[in-house]
């Protein structure tokens, strides 16, 4: 067993598991989001490098890019917005099936954590904004309840993410934020 140390990883209490009616919910609201999978995916980017400018830091050719606009229109980033979304929806089509979720998080985690260097944190502030995007442009399909239900996903996500990162032996890179 490794010795944990304090402050690698930031712990949040793994939530307990969905419901089957948190279950429907989620993808119920996702087919509705999933339709609109492209402007969805960068509309949720955007936000996220645009309140987080640190966050860009990892993509060569927008990280110094600051107009909306123009981040929309990187190649670099419509790419990125069209696997996360793709990931999104293997894990909505897989809620049942708790081995395939943990198998496509530990993918996304070991290439974050190995090959991109991604500070975890990241991904516990690209959950709030997953949130708060879905909220205005899905209004009428993610009520509070819905929202609720993907709060609770979302935060299983970053438990099994944070999780994988330990599993391969992170520690905190020194990075420039802001």
């Amino acid at each position: 067993m490794m010795e944990r140390m304090q402050g690698e990883v930031d712990h949040l209490e793994q939530p307990s598991p969905l419901t089957d009616k948190e279950r429907v919910m989620i993808q119920d609201s996702w087919a509705k989001v999933y339709q609109n999978c492209d402007d969805a995916g960068v509309a949720i980017l955007v936000r996220l490098f645009v309140n987080f400018p640190s966050s860009k830091q990892y993509f060569s050719q927008f990280k110094h890019i600051e107009e909306p606009e123009e981040l929309e229109r990187s190649g670099q980033l419509r790419k990125h917005a069209h696997r996360v979304m793709n990931a999104i929806n293997t894990l909505v089509e897989s809620l049942d099936n708790s081995d395939k979720v943990a198998s496509v998080l530990k993918l996304v985690g070991k290439a974050h954590a190995l090959r991109h260097k991604v500070e975890p944190v990241y991904f516990k502030i690209l959950s709030g904004v997953i949130l708060e995007v879905l909220g205005e442009e899905f209004s009428e399909v993610v009520t509070p309840e819905v929202a609720a239900a993907w709060t609770k996903l979302l935060a299983t996500v970053y438990c099994n993410i944070t999780a994988v990162y330990e599993e391969v032996g992170w520690t905190k890179h020194p990075t420039s934020t802001g």
